[in-house]
C-alpha cells in the first residue's frame, strides 16, 4: 500500500471526527429509562421482511426505540434496546433493559460490535473496522452506565463475565440476520471489554480489533510509572515536573481559584480533587497531547488561573474528579476496585508536599464501601489466554500514550497481532496512522479475517462520506 500525504490526511480527518479512544458520554445523573412494555421472547409477524426495522420489530428481546437519518449512504439507523438478565448465570431472575444502536448497511454485510466500556451516544456515527469493512455495527452500551442500569442496581452483578454475557447474547441474538462474518472491536475501556468477550466466547465472532486496551497488574500498576519516565524528552518531563510541586506549593492559592469555577467535590473534597489532577497531570498529558504542546505547561511562578486552566484542561476536570463526573463513572470505578486494577502515578518528586498520599485508589472515588476482594488472578488469566490462545486479534496502541504500558501480548502463530502507531497518543491511534509495513499487514489480516473486499488504496472514499458532518461516536473523556 502506497503511502501518501492524501492517505495520511485523510486517516486524520477519520481519526479527528470518529475517534472513539476513550468510550463515555457527557457525565449525568445515573437513571433508568424504562422503554416500552415488551414481553420477553415475543415472535411478531415479519422476520423474514426484507425492511430492516419490520425484522427488528419481529425479534424477541428487542424494542425499537427510535430511527434517526444516516448521513452514511445506503444506511439506516436505529436506537434499540435489548433484554438482559441482570445474571447471566440466573436468567429466572431479575432482567433489564441494555441500550444499543443498529447502523444497518445490508443484511449481507459483515457485522462489527462496538463496545465502549462506558455509555453510547445515539447518534450515528462509524468505527474504524466498520468503514475499512463496509459493516453494520452494533453499538452496546456497558452495563449499569446511563440508562442500562438494573432497577436492584446490585453492584455485585457487574463484572467482565456478566458484561461479556451481554455481547453474547446479543450477538447471537442477531447472527440468524445478519450471516457473515463478525467482529468485535472498541478503544480503551471498550477494547478491553471485546477482549474479555473472547476470553469468555471465543468462538461467538471472527475477529477482534482493540484499540489502546490496557490489562493491568493489580491496585498498584507500577508499570506506567516506569513509562512515564521515559516518555518524550526529559525537557519535557522536566517541565511537567516543575510544574505539579509549583502547584502543589500554590495550593491554597488554586483552591481559592477553583471555588470560583462552580463545580461541587462533595464525594472527594476540593483539596484532595486539586491534589489527584495535579499529580495525574503528567499522565493526561501524555495520554491526550503530544510534546509539541509541551510550551502549554505553565512554568513555575505563572498566573494562578492559568496554572488551574491547564489542570483542568488537560485532566477535564469536570469529569474526573468533580461530582458529576465522579457519579457518572461509578461503574469503571467499582470495576477497577474489584477486576480491573488501578495504575500508579509518579509521586518521588512531589514528597512533602503530598496531604492524601496512597489515596488515590478507585475505592475513593465510590459513594459506598467496595464489598467484593479484588480478583488478583483474573486479568492475568486473560493475559495468558489472549497470548496463548488468542487467534485473529489484533491491537493497536499509541506510541506516547502511557496505557501502552499495559499492552497485551499477542503470537503471531496464533494470527494475532500487535502495532504500535507512531507519534499518536491515546486518542489517535488507528490502523490508518500505522507505519506503512505494519498498516499493509494490520489490513491484509483484516480483510482476510472478515472476508472483505480491501479499501482503496487512496482511501479516497474516506473524503466523500460525510465524516466532517458525524459527531464523534462517544463524548467526554472518562478516567480510561
Amino acid at each position: 500500500m502506497k503511502k501518501t500525504g492524501g492517505f495520511r490526511a485523510a486517516w486524520l480527518l477519520f481519526a479527528a471526527v470518529v475517534s472513539q479512544a476513550c468510550g463515555g458520554a457527557e457525565p449525568v445523573e445515573p437513571g433508568v429509562v424504562e422503554p416500552p412494555a415488551r414481553e420477553v421472547g415475543v415472535l411478531e409477524r415479519g422476520a423474514e421482511s426484507d425492511d430492516i426495522l419490520e425484522r427488528l420489530r419481529a425479534m424477541p428481546d428487542v424494542v425499537v426505540a427510535s430511527e434517526k437519518v444516516s448521513p452514511f449512504p445506503n444506511t439506516r439507523f436505529f436506537t434499540l434496546w435489548f433484554a438482559q438478565p441482570v445474571d447471566h448465570r440466573a436468567q429466572d431472575g431479575e432482567w433489564f433493559w441494555l441500550r444499543a444502536t443498529l447502523l444497518h448497511r445490508s443484511f449481507d454485510a459483515p457485522t462489527v460490535v462496538y463496545g465502549t466500556g462506558y455509555a453510547i451516544r445515539t447518534t450515528p456515527g462509524q468505527s474504524e473496522p466498520t468503514m475499512l469493512l463496509d459493516a453494520n455495527q452494533l453499538s452496546v452500551e456497558q452495563r449499569f452506565f446511563s440508562s442500562s442500569r438494573p432497577e436492584s442496581a446490585d453492584w455485585t452483578k457487574l463484572d467482565i463475565e456478566q458484561t461479556a454475557g451481554d455481547y453474547h447474547r446479543i450477538i447471537q441474538a442477531f447472527k440468524p440476520m445478519y450471516p457473515r462474518r463478525w467482529l468485535t472491536t472498541g478503544a480503551s475501556k471498550g477494547g478491553m471489554s471485546a477482549v474479555y468477550h473472547r476470553y469468555f466466547y471465543p468462538d461467538d465472532v471472527d475477529a477482534t480489533v482493540a484499540y489502546v486496551a490496557p490489562s493491568l497488574h493489580g491496585l498498584k500498576d507500577k508499570r506506567f510509572v516506569r513509562f512515564l519516565d521515559q516518555v518524550g524528552s526529559e525537557a519535557c518531563r522536566a517541565r511537567l515536573r516543575d510544574f505539579q510541586q509549583d502547584a502543589l506549593r500554590r495550593r491554597e492559592e488554586l483552591l481559592r481559584v477553583l471555588e470560583s469555577y462552580g463545580m461541587e467535590f462533595t464525594l472527594l473534597g476540593m483539596d484532595r480533587a486539586l491534589e489527584f489532577a495535579i499529580v495525574e497531570s503528567s499522565f493526561y498529558f501524555w495520554m491526550y497531547e503530544r510534546e509539541s504542546r509541551c510550551d502549554t505547561v505553565p512554568l513555575p511562578g505563572a498566573p494562578a488561573n492559568e496554572m488551574l486552566d491547564f489542570v483542568g484542561n488537560v485532566t477535564h476536570m469536570d469529569v474526573s474528579y468533580a461530582d458529576s463526573g465522579v457519579l457518572y463513572y461509578a461503574p469503571y470505578y467499582y470495576q477497577s476496585a474489584t477486576e480491573l486494577g488501578w495504575n500508579r502515578f509518579p509521586t518521588k518528586h512531589l514528597r512533602g508536599l503530598l496531604s492524601y498520599p496512597r489515596q488515590d485508589v478507585p475505592a475513593t472515588y465510590l459513594s459506598f464501601p467496595v464489598q467484593v476482594p479484588f480478583s488478583q488472578g483474573l486479568m492475568r488469566d486473560v493475559e495468558r489466554w489472549v497470548h496463548q490462545q488468542g487467534e485473529r486479534m489484533l491491537f493497536i496502541y499509541g506510541e506516547t500514550d502511557p496505557w501502552s504500558a499495559g499492552a497485551f501480548e499477542v503470537r503471531e502463530r496464533n494470527d494475532s497481532f500487535r502495532f504500535t502507531a507512531p507519534n499518536t497518543n491515546h486518542e489517535d491511534a488507528f490502523i490508518g496512522l500505522l507505519a506503512a509495513p505494519d498498516r499493509a499487514q494490520a489490513l491484509s489480516r483484516l480483510y482476510a479475517w472478515m472476508d472483505a473486499k480491501p479499501l482503496p488504496e487512496d482511501a479516497s472514499a474516506l473524503t466523500s462520506t460525510g465524516l466532517e458532518e458525524v459527531a464523534p461516536l462517544v463524548d467526554g473523556r472518562p478516567p480510561l
